[in-house]
C-alpha cells in the first residue's frame, strides 16, 4: 500500500513537472563502463529510455570507465552517441583523470572540454572537471578553471536567473580548494550542487549551497538506473527521483531552493615555527602546479596545468623565462648541465635551454609522458608510456629503450650502482641494467588490477634490498639481486605511495592512510621500529618523506607539513603551506634548502640552520 502510494506521489509529481517553468535534466553518473561488462548492455538500455522521455538535457557527470583508457573512453562515446533526442553535457571523474592513458588529453579529444555551461529558460548549468590529475589526491578545481567559472557566470547570470552547479565530487570534504569554489558560486544565486562519486544518494550542506549526490547506474542487487531531476523555477522546487530503468521513477528527495548562503567562522590555527626553521612562500603561479621541482644553482624548474613550462629564481622567485607547451604538465623538468629536459603530456621530450627557455631538439613519442626522470651522469633516466629510456641529455642520443611494459611510468626512478629500478601501473616492479636496458627481474604482488601496481612509488633501495608500498596498503621487501619478494607486512600499518627512507638506508619511512608515519627497518625481516601520529588524519598524498640534517619531513594531501625528529621520534611542529596536496619535496644542490609545490599553484622553501 505505501509502496503505491508513493507511486502516485511520483506520478503526480512528475505531471507538475510538464507544465511551464519546470526544467527537467536526466543525469547519468558513475557508470563505470568496459568493454564488454554487464554496465555496458544497461548503459545502452538507459540511453534508450532517455531518449523516449522528454527531459530538456542530460548530463554525464563523471566516471565513465574503470581506468579511463583510450579503449574504454571511444567505448563509452559511441553508446553515449546514442542519445540523440536530447543535448548530451559530459565533464569526467577521477576514474578518467586518475588513471588516464593519455594524461587526461582524449577526455577533452572526444567531448571537445572537460566543462560545460548551458541555460535552460532561466537556468545556468554550470559543470566543470574536479580532478584527481594523474595520481592519488582529493578534488581539485584547477586554478585557470575557478577563473573561467567566475567570467562565465558574471556573463551569463542576468538579473531574475539561477544557476545550477555540477562536479564529479561533493563540494565539502572532497574538493581540497573547496573555499575558493564556494565563494565564487556565493556570488550568484546557485539553487544547488550536484555530484555523484559515491555510488549513494544523499543530500548535504556547503556553507548555506544545498548538495545532492546521486545514484550510480549499478547500485548493486541487479538495480541498475539514472537519476531525474525537476527544477521548479516558479515554485523555488527541486524533486529528485530514483529511475530503475524499466520502472516508473520514485520521489528520493524534494526540497526548497536555496540561496541564502551564511559563511561560518573558521577556526583559527596557530603554528610555532621552532628556532632555526624558516618557511617561506617564493611563488604564486597563476595556474595549478602538478609537477615536482627541478632545482640547480640559481632557478627552480617547473610545469603548470596550462603547460608551461617555467624557470623562476629560486630566491626571489621572478619569472626567468617560460615555454608553452600543448597540454597540461605532470612530470618533473630533469636539470643538467646545459639542458632542462622537459617531459610532456602530448608526448614529447623537450631540450631547453637552461639559460634562454629555448627549445633546442625534441623526441617525438608514442605516449604521453608523466613520469619524473632522473638525470645521473650526463644520462637521462625516463618513464614514458609503455617504455623506459635512458638518454645521452648532452648529444640528444637515445642509448637504449625498454618496450616490455603495458602501462605507463610515474614515479621516478632509483638510479643506483649498475642497476634501475622503477615501478609502473601494470602490476610490476622492474630492475634493468643501467648500462643495457635489459631486464635484471621483475615482480608482481600477486594482483592482476591495474590499480594495485607500484606506478607512483619511489622505491627505498639498499646495497641487498628494494622497499615499496602500493595502493594494495602493504609494505613489501625485495631481494635486490634476482626479484624474490623477502617479506610483506600484513596491511597493519595501511600504507599507501608515501615513502622514503634514513640517511644510512637502514629505516625505511611510510606515511600511511590515516596520517600516521611509521619506521621500519629494511633488514631481512620485518621490524616495525618506532611510528608517530603526525595530526593529517585521513591522508593518501603520494608525497614522497624525505630526511635530511636530522629532521624528516612529510606533506599532506590538504597542504600540510610536518616535521618529525629523526632522533627522538617525536613530532617537532605542523605548518599549513595551503590547502592542497604538496607533490614532493627537493633538496636545494648548493645550499641543502627544501623546496616544495602545491597543487594550488604555490612553492615553499624550508630553511633550517
Amino acid at each position: 500500500m505505501l509502496r503505491r502510494l508513493l507511486m502516485i506521489v511520483a506520478v503526480a509529481i512528475v505531471s507538475l513537472a510538464m507544465q511551464g517553468g519546470v526544467v527537467k535534466l536526466a543525469i547519468l553518473s558513475d557508470v563505470h563502463v568496459s568493454p564488454g561488462n554487464a554496465n555496458e548492455g544497461k548503459l545502452r538500455e538507459a540511453v534508450a529510455e532517455i531518449n523516449a522521455t522528454d527531459v530538456d538535457a542530460v548530463m554525464m557527470t563523471g566516471d565513465l570507465t574503470n581506468e579511463g583508457s583510450d579503449v574504454q573512453l571511444r567505448n563509452i562515446k559511441g553508446i553515449l552517441d546514442g542519445i540523440t533526442a536530447h543535448p548530451l553535457y559530459v565533464i569526467p571523474g577521477n576514474h578518467e583523470n586518475n588513471w588516464s592513458q593519455s594524461a587526461c588529453k582524449t577526455f577533452n579529444d572526444l567531448w571537445g572540454s572537460d566543462r560545460f555551461v548551458f541555460t535552460v529558460d532561466d537556468l545556468v548549468v554550470v559543470g566543470m572537471n574536479c580532478g584527481p590529475f594523474m595520481k592519488m589526491g582529493d578534488g581539485h578545481i584547477k586554478q585557470e578553471d575557478l577563473l573561467w567559472l567566475d567570467n562565465t557566470l558574471n556573463a551569463m547570470v542576468k538579473p531574475g536567473m539561477q544557476v545550477l552547479s555540477v562536479n564529479h565530487y561533493p563540494i565539502l570534504n572532497d574538493l581540497d580548494n573547496y573555499r575558493a569554489y564556494v565563494d565564487i558560486l556565493k556570488k550568484y544565486p546557485v539553487i544547488t550542487h550536484q555530484c555523484g562519486h559515491y555510488h549513494r544518494w544523499r543530500l548535504y550542506e556547503t556553507d548555506g549551497i544545498n548538495g545532492v549526490i546521486v545514484r550510480a547506474l549499478d547500485m548493486g542487487g541487479g538495480n541498475y538506473g539514472y537519476t531525474l531531476m525537476t527544477i521548479d523555477l516558479d515554485r523555488q522546487w527541486i524533486e529528485v527521483y530514483n529511475k530503475v530503468i524499466g520502472k516508473d521513477p520514485e520521489v528520493m528527495f524534494s526540497y526548497r531552493i536555496n540561496t541564502d548562503y551564511y559563511t561560518p567562522a573558521l577556526p583559527e590555527e596557530h603554528y610555532q615555527v621552532p628556532s632555526g626553521f624558516t618557511i617561506e612562500r617564493i611563488v604564486a603561479d597563476n595556474a595549478s602546479i602538478f609537477t615536482r621541482l627541478g632545482i640547480d644553482d640559481k632557478n627552480i624548474y617547473f610545469g603548470n596545468s596550462l603547460g608551461y613550462c617555467k624557470a623562476v629564481d629560486k630566491q626571489s622567485g621572478a619569472l626567468r623565462w617560460q615555454y608553452k607547451t600543448g597540454a597540461m604538465l605532470f612530470s618533473r623538468p630533469a636539470v643538467s648541465d646545459r639542458y632542462v629536459v622537459l617531459p610532456t603530456s602530448d608526448k614529447r621530450l623537450i631540450w631547453l635551454d637552461k639559460k634562454t627557455g629555448k627549445a633546442r631538439w625534441q623526441h617525438d613519442a608514442d605516449g604521453p609522458y608523466v613520469a619524473d626522470g632522473v638525470v645521473n651522469n650526463g644520462i637521462l633516466y625516463q618513464g614514458g608510456y609503455k617504455t623506459f629510456q635512458a638518454w645521452d641529455v648532452k648529444r640528444h642520443r637515445l642509448l637504449w629503450q625498454y618496450n616490455d611494459i603495458n602501462n605507463y611510468c610515474q614515479a621516478a626512478p632509483v638510479v643506483d650502482g649498475n642497476d634501475v629500478i622503477f615501478g609502473a601501473w601494470d602490476t610490476h616492479l622492474r630492475s634493468l641494467n643501467r648500462r643495457t636496458g635489459t631486464l635484471n627481474w621483475q615482480w608482481n604482488n600477486g594482483k592482476d588490477a591495474n590499480l594495485y601496481s607500484p606506478g607512483n612509488v619511489v622505491p627505498v633501495v639498499t646495497p641487498d634490498r628494494v622497499i615499496i608500498v602500493a595502493p594494495d596498503r602493504v609494505t613489501t621487501a625485495i631481494d635486490r639481486r634476482d626479484g624474490t619478494q623477502l617479506w610483506r607486512e600484513k596491511n597493519e600499518n595501511k600504507v599507501r605511495e608515501s615513502l622514503g627512507h634514513s640517511a644510512d638506508g637502514k629505516v625505511a619511512y611510510a606515511k600511511t592512510m590515516d596520517g600516521t608515519l611509521v619506521a621500519m627497518s629494511t633488514g631481512e625481516k620485518y621490524e616495525l621500529l618506532w611510528s608517530v601520529d603526525l595530526g593529517f588524519g585521513y591522508e593518501h598524498a603520494p608525497c614522497i618523506v624525505l630526511e635530511r640534517d636530522g629532521h624528516i619531513y612529510c606533506g599532506s594531501r590538504r597542504g600540510m607539513l610536518a616535521v618529525v625528529n629523526a632522533r627522538t621520534h617525536e613530532l617537532e611542529f605542523t605548518y599549513r603551506l595551503g590547502t592542497s596536496e604538496v607533490n614532493g619535496f627537493e633538496v636545494d644542490p648548493t645550499t641543502g634548502d627544501i623546496y616544495c609545490s602545491l597543487i594550488e599553484g604555490t612553492i615553499w622553501r624550508i630553511t633550517h640552520r
